[in-house]
Formats: C-alpha cells, structure tokens, sequence
C-alpha cells in the first residue's frame, strides 16, 4: 500500500486571505492527501517547522494580497539550511502587486526555487495532477 502524499499548505506573511486555503484543503483532502493546513498568517519558519515535523512531500504557499514575492523570497535557501533540500515548493495566487505578466511572475518565483507557480483562480485539479506528478513515492 502506498503511502499518503504529504502536504503542509498555508497563506504566508501577513495575508489573511482564507477562502482559498480552505478550497485547497478540501480539494487536498478529497484527493487522498495527507494535509497540515497552518492558515493564515504563516511565517517561513512555520512552514518549515511543520514540513519537518510530518516529513513532509511538498509545501503549498498561497498568497493573495499581492506581497507574496516579498515573503516568499529565501524560503528555498532556509529549506535547503533545515535540511529540506528536496522538498517541492508550490506557490500561487495574486503574488505581485499591480497588474503583471504571469509569464514574468512565473519566471521570478522559478528563480527563487519554486518547483511550480500557478496564477489567481488556478484549477486546483491541476496543481492535483502536478502534485501527483511531482512527488515520487
């Protein structure tokens, strides 16, 4: 029997942006994952943390409020430092304040070493696949 894919998911920084993160959660959850969901308001060390504590396959980061770029900067290196250098990182919503090319935002938060950038009102059933793709048991 396989085991349960891991997730620990959240809304970094100061976004309390939560309709989205409970979306994610149910969708998560009717897809057989294993689900940490820390809310709102998550600091990078919290997501670290509870990665950690569950041996965790991937971390879901969602912002909306639009600073996403600026609380998600280095969370790839402090993984990489908590001895989580091969956990995938996920990463969406509206991350960039003012109106963007999502192709630019892509590339930026590729850059910062998510493994995979998805726009506001993303298909959840996508970043499923992609999860299920991405993550070798």
């Amino acid at each position: 029997m396989k085991r349960q894919i891991k997730i620990v998911l959240g809304v970094i920084g100061a976004d309390v942006h939560a309709v989205g993160n409970k979306i994610l959660n149910h969708a998560y959850l009717q897809a057989g994952f294993f689900v940490v969901n820390l809310g709102v308001m998550v600091s990078q060390e919290e997501f670290i943390q509870a990665a950690m504590e569950v041996e965790a396959d991937a971390i879901v980061v969602s912002s909306l409020y639009g600073h996403g770029e600026l609380d998600c900067k280095g969370l790839r290196e402090k993984c990489i430092e908590a001895g989580l250098e091969d956990i995938i990182l996920y990463v969406g919503g509206n991350l960039v304040v003012g109106k963007a090319d999502f192709k630019a935002v892509e590339a930026k938060f590729l850059a910062m070493g998510y493994n995979r950038v998805y726009p506001p009102a993303s298909d959840v059933a996508l970043n499923i696949a992609h999860i299920h793709a991405d993550v070798r048991l």
